[in-house]
């Protein structure tokens, strides 16, 4: 049985997947947030995509709906309405509330094993991965036995024949 799809359910499909989109586009930013200056509302939504809501930790505090974003929402569109530039806010964010709220923190000594950390863990592992697979390669040369050695598996073969011979 072949499972066609009418224009109807490819409609169907195609209205479904714009709805999830939609969705995806959706912020958490309330009117009563939204400056009237719409050049300071997209410097507003620009730096809040890049400060990270300190209660859901992985989303940006624009789609957050944490108090506490509301209220970081807030203080960014105040800092840009006092006259502050971009970097002024975000340092003033990460003053307060540590080099963690930014998803890009500067690079400085305290943030180094952070920014160098994944370039690390691929070198490290890149050599792990060099030196199995240089140790599988070699061949083990086996040592040859002693004349003792050779005797005495000779003796062992033989006597183990001649059981299963009697048997």
């Amino acid at each position: 049985m072949r499972a066609t799809i009418n224009a109807t359910g490819l409609g169907l499909l195609f209205f479904t997947l714009m709805l999830l989109m939609a969705i995806n586009l959706a912020h958490a930013v309330e009117p009563d947030e939204i400056l009237d200056d719409p050049v300071l509302e997209a410097r507003a939504r620009e730096i809040s995509q890049e400060v990270r809501c300190p209660v859901c930790q992985n989303e940006p505090i624009d789609s957050s709906n944490a108090e506490l974003a509301r209220e970081l929402r807030l203080v960014v569109r105040e800092r840009l309405v006092a006259g502050d530039s971009d970097e002024q806010v975000k340092n003033y964010l990460a003053d307060r509330y540590g080099d963690f709220v930014l998803f890009r923190p500067p690079v400085k000594t305290t943030t180094y094993l952070l920014w160098a950390g994944p370039g690390l863990f691929f070198l490290l592992g890149g050599v792990g991965v060099f030196f199995f697979y240089r140790g599988s390669r070699r061949q083990k040369v086996p040592t040859p036995l002693s004349p003792e050695e050779q005797s005495k598996l000779d003796q062992l073969l033989a006597d183990k024949s001649g059981k299963e011979d009697s048997a």
